[in-house]
């Protein structure tokens, strides 16, 4: 138990340091802008410094704007998952605070794709351990469960407010370089990470009674416990399929591992669900 939640809070810090690493290495410099609250906070922030002349850092904004996200998340996500999320949050502030502003290149292109790399696999890594780098994580999967809507729906109007604003008061190539930039961010995360809100785990076990105890006292998720033979050995083993959200992937792996090691689990993505489904 304490080895998973080491490993998963030094995952989330690396992911905070690549996050950092590419708006202070990459797109703050050309500006180019991130997803999601990172990339308001560093439009405001560009806001602040070229049109009113006062210097708010995107580290501080960005802290900012996540205070009542993670107060709201608290409430209507989950403790634990809020907790990681404000400790990716918190170093990602304290990172573009100190990581110096440097551009490598003068090329936008690259500063687009290479920030769209380095921050897309930050993200990516954080969510693959069921933390979130905070901010519209947070936000869409609140709306989510009240609207009853993909993720996904709300990432894209966040984001496609970022894109007009930077065409709107930048140059018109600054958005399309912005939406580059998301393109390959996404695209990084889909590879690390599935981007699908919900998918279907089927566990092959000989402990599905001890697997579904401590299931059930992590998450809240029907279970589906069937029998099932072993083709080679012959041996009579229990199926259980259960569908879970990505943020609970984590702790699933870690729940198998601890009871069942020898269990063989296939992850499938679920594109939809008929029926009853717990949202809160």
């Amino acid at each position: 138990m304490f080895i998973f939640e080491a490993r998963r809070i030094i995952i989330v810090i690396c992911g905070a340091l690549l996050n950092a690493i590419s708006l202070n290495f990459f797109l703050i410099g050309a500006n180019v802008y991130a997803s999601g609250f990172t990339g308001a906070a560093q439009l405001v922030s560009s806001v602040f410094n070229d049109f009113l002349n006062i210097g708010v850092s995107t580290g501080i904004l960005l802290l900012l704007f996540n205070v009542p996200v993670a107060i709201l998340g608290w409430f209507k996500v989950g403790k634990g998952f809020t907790i990681y999320s404000v400790i990716s949050v918190l170093f990602t502030s304290v990172f573009l605070e100190f990581i110096p502003i440097i551009g490598f290149s003068e090329d936008i292109i690259l500063n687009a794709v290479f920030g769209g790399v380095i921050a897309g696999t930050g993200v990516g890594m954080t969510l693959k351990v069921g933390a979130s780098t905070g901010g519209m994580d947070i936000v869409a999967m609140v709306l989510s469960r009240m609207k009853d809507r993909p993720i996904g729906t709300y990432f894209l109007a966040l984001n496609a407010v970022i894109i007009a604003l930077a065409g709107i008061l930048y140059e018109p190539e600054n958005a399309l370089y912005t939406l580059l930039t998301l393109y390959v961010t996404t695209r990084v995360i889909d590879a690390i990470h599935t981007r699908h809100e919900k998918v279907t785990a089927m566990i092959i076990t000989h402990k599905a009674d001890e697997l579904q105890r401590e299931i059930h006292k992590t998450m809240v998720r029907g279970i589906t416990i069937l029998p099932a033979k072993g083709a080679y050995t012959k041996s009579d083993k229990s199926m259980m399929y259960l569908v879970v959200t990505r943020y609970e992937l984590y702790d699933l792996e870690r729940i198998i591992n601890e009871v069942d090691p020898n269990a063989f689990t296939n992850i499938v993505q679920t594109t939809g669900i008929f029926g009853f489904f717990r949202k809160d």
